[in-house]
């Protein structure tokens, strides 16, 4: 896969940093347990959109954009992202942000991401929960186009195949990390929402032809509905950068069990998660993404369905800003 054939922008430093838990590995009796830092990826205070971003904002430039539209969640981790990288390059960035999650929190409605979106002079318009949020930003940047202004629409966390091609990137770069280090890998965990992630990693992995399994822990949807949106958009990138043969749909797998009431709904095991990475190694996890699907990793050993034996590669996509709007959570006892 020849991805210099891609507009792109630079936007940090790579590789991002593939560390041993060593203290985690330890309190949980195994498996080895290593962290691929992608909190580390600098812009806005990191996080996994900025990969997506490289590529996403190179073809706005290339398209001639200087109007960016996007959208996601209240506490949406890209459209922070997408609104610090669109003033790089001296772009608007206009974000409709919808109210996934019910709540009057002050926290949740106004700090995290949402004043970071603000300071970066991001244009945001809110929107009720359920609409097609894809339709509504397309809506937007056509409504925009009639005013004369030259846009680019990015859909919810930048998963598309361009987007995708950041995580596509991301697997060449673990797998040469490795390779380097000697360092075998027996499977890779990471969040699974928007699908590009996910995606992105499965065709970056099947085009090195490694063999390494990837288990996404669902954030938002049922299994089924998950790994559907997840092999569609494994299968487009696959188009997309000439991967023969594709992605198999038994490649996919995703574990929606640790949800829970809800995207963005806090969990106890989100809760242990978020503590334990913070206690044990200095690391912060964020409230929906990283902090669950860290939660169901954990869990997943303690089953046993992840084995002592294995070595385990745990994909952190940062959002720790996002801890902000939940500070009442963090503040309020354990339920009993």
């Amino acid at each position: 896969m020849h991805l210099a054939r891609f507009p792109r922008v630079r936007l940090f430093p790579t590789p991002t940093p593939l560390e041993k838990l060593e203290n985690l590995s330890r309190t949980l009796g195994g498996p080895e347990i290593w962290i691929k830092r992608d909190d580390c990826t600098v812009v806005a205070t990191g996080g996994n959109k900025v990969r997506k971003l490289e590529w996403l904002i190179g073809e706005a430039r290339a398209q001639g954009a200087t109007h960016i539209v996007t959208q996601g969640a209240v506490q949406s981790n890209h459209v922070r992202q997408t609104a610090a990288v669109a003033r790089r390059f001296g772009m608007t960035c206009t974000a409709l942000l919808e109210h996934r999650v019910e709540t009057n929190d002050r926290d949740y409605l106004n700090s995290g991401n949402v004043l970071l979106d603000k300071l970066f002079g991001c244009k945001i318009e809110y929107r009720a929960s359920g609409l097609d949020m894809n339709a509504e930003a397309e809506a937007k940047g056509a409504a925009l186009r009639a005013e004369g202004e030259k846009v680019y629409v990015i859909p919810g966390g930048g998963s598309n195949p361009v987007g995708a091609l950041g995580y596509v990137s991301c697997a060449q770069e673990l797998v040469q990390q490795a390779d380097e280090m000697g360092l075998r890998i027996d499977r890779m965990v990471t969040a699974s929402g928007s699908a590009g992630t996910h995606a992105g990693l499965l065709v970056g992995l099947q085009g090195c032809n490694t063999g390494i399994p990837v288990l996404g822990i669902g954030v938002r949807l049922p299994k089924d509905r998950q790994e559907a949106n997840v092999h569609r958009l494994a299968e487009a990138t696959a188009s997309y950068v000439g991967l023969a043969g594709g992605i198999p749909r038994s490649a996919v797998e995703a574990n929606c069990d640790y949800v829970g009431p809800g995207y963005g709904q806090p969990t106890e095991g989100m809760r242990e998660a978020v503590e334990l990475l913070a206690q044990e190694e200095g690391i912060l996890l964020d409230p929906v993404y990283s902090g669950k699907a860290m939660a169901g990793m954990i869990d997943l050993i303690r089953k046993g369905t992840i084995g002592k034996n294995e070595r385990v590669v745990f994909l952190h996509t940062g959002g720790a800003v996002g801890l902000f709007g939940y500070t009442g959570f963090f503040e309020s006892a354990p339920a009993t």
